[in-house]
């Protein structure tokens, strides 16, 4: 065999470990919300997006589900359950910070898409 194939094996077991070894410190959560709209999606994600060891944070509006790619040497899930709660929105078990909450538009919050709700 030639020098040229060996290169070529040495570089993709190069490129394959390397991805591996990536992979590895990272985790995925899924967090239930309280989210609502997509003015939800885009503040959830974009709030997420900015917290530290967050790699990606992607809202499912159908079941009203966060998955969460993050380093596991940065964060923790603690720590993004916190997070999303301070940006205003349930997280699991964790309750949305109060002061937050406030500020959200009303479509973000409980009931806000309750159309029995609105007065005409």
């Amino acid at each position: 065999m030639n020098k040229k194939f060996f290169a070529a094996v040495f570089s993709a077991l190069v490129i394959v470990s390397s991805y591996v070894f990536a992979q590895a410190d990272t985790e995925t959560i899924t967090i239930k919300t309280s989210s609502k709209c997509e003015m939800c999606k885009k503040r959830i994600e974009k709030g997420m997006s900015l917290k530290k060891g967050v790699k990606s944070a992607i809202l499912n509006l159908d079941n009203h589900t966060l998955t969460v790619v993050y380093k596991k040497d940065k964060t923790n899930p603690e720590a993004l359950r916190k997070a999303l709660s301070n940006i205003g929105y349930d997280a699991d078990d964790v309750a949305a910070n109060e002061k937050a909450y406030k500020k959200l538009p009303d479509c973000c919050k409980k009931g806000g898409h309750d159309h029995s709700n609105h007065k005409h």
